[in-house]
């Protein structure tokens, strides 16, 4: 179904049962199910948020500058990168960190040149550091990126199974979509991603699955093109 995927992943999904930093058996579980996807041929970008360590909004609440506070939290995506490149590699997969703020030598620059040689290779690529600038989500990185290396596709793993129309942790009767247009999201405001990140996709025709990579083997099932999560894409899609 997607020969090339870029998965976005929170950074308070590495939490797991903790109530901050990395969860050692969260970031296992990932890497098992990543495994399973490249062992069937798709080559695999990643890019993590940073909430499980530090947020810039969080900061800025606490008295620390924005633009410093964003510069904290992209120091924090690198470090849960290198996590997952750790349990990747553990895993029996070679993985690379790239980070776009200079870590060197914990992460590499990020190059697109360097990124698409390693996907090449079947190696995983880990995308941290945001876009390298203030004022941009990790969910913005995401779609950047996923644009950037020709993705098919940008899987949004989260908490909840699907796009509902109202939040179902509120309220049980809210309505899940299976699949979803561009303008119907923006017509009914859902809440699927911040709405810089959302007009790249939707201008680069970049579909999206949002799915709860929590539930194993759901990263699979979506790869062999069974019905997980929902997709938004343009009409035409």
């Amino acid at each position: 179904m997607y020969k090339r995927i870029l998965l976005k992943l929170s950074g308070e999904a590495l939490l797991g049962k903790r109530n901050y930093g990395i969860d050692p058996v969260r970031v296992t579980d990932y890497a098992g199910q990543i495994k399973e996807i490249v062992e069937l041929g798709v080559e695999v970008g990643i890019v993590i948020g940073g909430g499980n360590i530090f947020r810039g909004l969080e900061g800025l609440e606490n008295g620390v500058d924005r633009v410093k506070g964003d510069q904290m939290g992209m120091l924090a995506t690198v470090i849960n990168g290198l996590a997952l490149q750790s349990a990747l590699e553990i895993a029996g997969l070679k993985a690379r960190t790239f980070s776009a703020i200079n870590t060197e030598p914990a992460a590499e620059f990020y190059s697109k040149k360097k990124a698409m040689e390693a996907l090449s290779k079947g190696e995983v690529i880990l995308l941290t550091g945001g876009t390298g600038n203030p004022y941009f989500t990790t969910d913005t990185a995401a779609s950047l990126r996923a644009v950037e290396i020709e993705a098919d596709v940008l899987l949004k793993g989260t908490r909840v199974d699907d796009v509902y129309n109202a939040d179902p942790e509120k309220d049980k009767t809210a309505k899940k979509f299976e699949r979803i247009s561009f303008d119907d999201v923006y017509r009914l405001e859902l809440k699927v991603m911040d709405l810089t990140a959302f007009t790249l996709c939707k201008e680069n025709n970049l579909p999206i699955i949002v799915f709860n990579m929590n539930i194993k083997g759901n990263l699979k099932k979506i790869i062999l093109n069974e019905n997980v999560g929902t997709k938004i894409c343009n009409s035409q899609s």
